[in-house]
């Protein structure tokens, strides 16, 4: 009786076990598909949004940009023919829309994948620096250390410099800022960026999450970058990444 007791006992012992076994490789499984389908989720709203910026930035070079291309023209002729009294107006506004056109051309560059794809990171966050500037709201400015490399997947480029692009954006609309600061350091394994603003901050603890933090997140676990972003009521914000360039 006690060998036929231990035998039931063994028995249920190891149902139990391969029951359990079974039931977390099946949970496991879930979690697995779960993620994954979150994971093709998130690349196709990034692969909406950025071909709906593309459609932007060529809209903005090919229409209103021809646009303001007749109408510079159109000023500079009428500068010519005007009579002094009102020659200084007209040429101030030719500058103006010239200023404009510009401003149009380098907003539809960063708003364009393909062109951030050609040119590359790096130098299209040189480009977007200089075009905050331009705008005279503030005082921005780039520092790059290290070595260039070469990113392995060129698709990362831009999905980085979109996570920098929301912080910029963020920084222009809500911040107040004086001085918006990046920094490049390309190191042996990785590259690590850090941007701050000197603006109003707030505190992250208590904030609620908007689309585009949230974006910046997401964008960031897609090219399993580690991603912190730093915040106090009146102490700035500071973003930090580290993009894992190299596959070692």
């Amino acid at each position: 009786m006690i060998s036929v007791l231990l035998i039931v006992v063994a028995l249920i012992i190891t149902f139990f076990i391969v029951f359990q076994k079974r039931k977390n490789k099946l949970l496991l499984d879930k979690i697995k598909q779960q993620q994954k389908f979150d994971e093709e989720l998130i690349i196709t709203q990034q692969e909406i949004q950025e071909e709906t910026l593309k459609h932007i930035g060529r809209e903005l070079h090919d229409n209103i940009g021809q646009m303001l291309v007749m109408s510079t023209m159109q000023m500079n002729a009428a500068v010519k023919v005007v009579n002094d009294e009102v020659k200084t107006k007209v040429t101030n506004a030719a500058e103006t829309l010239k200023s404009t056109l510009d401003e149009v051309r380098a907003l539809s560059k960063s708003l364009n994948s393909d062109v951030i794809f050609n040119l590359g990171f790096e130098v299209t966050v040189k480009n977007e620096i200089e075009r905050i500037n331009k705008m005279g709201l503030i005082d921005s400015s780039i520092f790059i250390e290290g070595e260039k490399v070469a990113f392995e997947n060129k698709k990362d480029e831009i999905i980085l410099f979109r996570i920098l692009q929301e912080f910029f954006s963020n920084t222009l609309k809500y911040a107040e800022a004086e001085h918006l600061k990046v920094n490049l350091d390309y190191q042996q394994k990785h590259l690590n960026i850090k941007v701050e603003d000197d603006g109003n901050g707030f505190d992250i603890t208590s904030a609620e999450k908007g689309s585009g933090l949230i974006n910046m997140e997401k964008r960031a676990e897609l090219i399993n970058s580690k991603f912190l972003l730093k915040s106090q009521p009146e102490k700035g914000t500071t973003l930090l990444l580290e993009y894992p360039y190299r596959t070692l």
